[in-house]
């Protein structure tokens, strides 16, 4: 009787076991990698592909470089990126915050107030110095690093919004329509739309999904990024209200997010208030330095009526860019019309409603709408799942002409031309 004898492979040649926990790390990266990578890389190829026609529209018409650098002007095309509002947010990051309301002398026009860094709010530029400090960037390059990463996080929302709603498909399409909206261009710039749009997103993807404590601190930091997260906190609360009517979740975990989601945003105005010495004084801030304050519509119903009739003699006209405004604000009742016949979750619908009844009864510069009204993503689901049929050479000559387009309308328009 023969036996069998194992042979033993020689000294360092076997093959070291790979621990459990590390084999369970790479299935859970890998899962990841396939079920988000599509999201980034879609999003990621065409706000490119738009980002690069917008830097060769600034350097070749090169109007920048005769600009004051806080006004849309720099060295460098990419510059034109931290001014305007950026500039303001890398004051705030580097001196913080002084809030006064401090009188134009002799002025009796709109602008009877000095411009003040209270009425930009904190989370953006903390964001920015933090990353500044722990990364050795200068400034620009940090606030350029924080819209750039919260960009691909809204992307994700996005996506995982509407996939909720319509399948994979159709939330690829959606984060392919976020890189080319109108008003994309402030995407990757010294601005918080991008990182206000995160925050809404998942804010609102929480709500859907029951996660009341993390809807509730993700509509508190929107809170701290930008006044509009009135709406998202409005939005929340319509849809705690119905939670307990249907008894779904308790009551405990609903309204503690009820109760967490104002707080950066009324936090922080009750601050500015209290350091001006004036229960509005945030309001009046804006209204006397910046000229925006609520109408009840009168400027945006005067756009309206003047910019069909070849007339531009309303306050702060800008012609190029109003027009491509109207589009959009004449875009967003028949979107929300086709949203609301998907019956999505009610925080999808009072958010964006009231997002657009914000602007819309607000006096400003009305070819900033495109960049105001940027956030509402819910606009994107309808879009979506109509678009969601087509084949990908189909879908890819849309979302690739409207990316390469959207160098010239939602960024050089916006900077250039207009006043962002």
């Amino acid at each position: 009787m023969s036996t069998v004898q194992l042979r033993r492979p020689p000294v360092g040649t076997e093959r070291p076991e790979v621990p459990h926990g590390a084999r369970t790390s790479r299935t859970r990266l890998r899962a990841v990698a396939e079920r988000y990578g599509p999201v980034l890389l879609m999003y990621g190829v065409l706000k490119l592909a738009g980002f690069a026609v917008f830097m060769f529209l600034l350097d070749s018409a090169g109007d920048f470089r005769k600009k004051n650098p806080r006004f849309g002007g720099g060295e460098h095309a990419w510059d034109v990126l931290a001014s305007w509002d950026g500039w303001w947010y890398q004051q705030i990051a580097a001196h913080g915050y002084d809030p006064a309301l401090k009188p134009v002398p002799g002025a009796t026009g709109l602008i009877t107030l000095e411009g003040n860094s209270a009425a930009f709010f904190p989370l953006y530029p903390t964001l920015m110095r933090l990353v500044s400090e722990c990364t050795g960037l200068g400034l620009y390059g940090a606030g350029m690093t924080v819209s750039v990463i919260a960009s691909f996080a809204a992307a994700l929302g996005i996506y995982t919004v509407t996939k909720h709603l319509g399948g994979h498909r159709a939330g690829l399409v959606a984060a392919g329509l976020w890189a080319v909206w109108p008003g994309s261009g402030t995407e990757w710039s010294g601005y918080s739309e991008s990182l206000y749009t995160a925050l809404a997103a998942w804010a609102c993807y929480a709500v859907m999904t029951r996660r009341w404590l993390t809807a509730g601190l993700l509509t508190c930091a929107a809170g701290l990024c930008r006044p509009t997260a009135v709406a998202l906190v409005a939005a929340l609360a319509v849809a705690a209200v119905l939670s307990l009517r249907r008894r779904e979740d308790g009551v405990r975990r609903p309204l503690a997010a009820v109760a967490i989601a104002p707080l950066g945003l009324f936090g922080y105005l009750g601050w500015v208030n209290y350091r001006m010495g004036d229960i509005n004084g945030y309001s009046k801030l804006q209204d006397g330095a910046w000229a925006h304050k609520f109408d009840w519509g009168v400027h945006t119903f005067d756009v309206l009526t003047s910019i069909p009739v070849g007339h531009f003699d309303y306050r702060f006209a800008m012609p190029f860019e109003d027009v491509i405004g109207v589009c959009v604000v004449l875009m967003v009742p028949v979107l929300t019309v086709l949203l609301t016949r998907l019956r999505p979750p009610a925080v999808l619908v009072v958010y964006t409603v009231l997002s657009y009844l914000m602007v819309m009864t607000t006096q400003q510069y009305f070819g900033n709408v495109s960049r105001y009204l940027l956030p509402l993503f819910p606009l994107f689901v309808p879009l979506a799942l109509a678009m969601r049929r087509l084949r990908w050479p189909s879908l890819a000559a849309v979302l690739g002409t409207a990316a390469l387009a959207s160098g010239s309308y939602a960024g050089y328009v916006l900077f250039v031309l207009g006043v962002p």
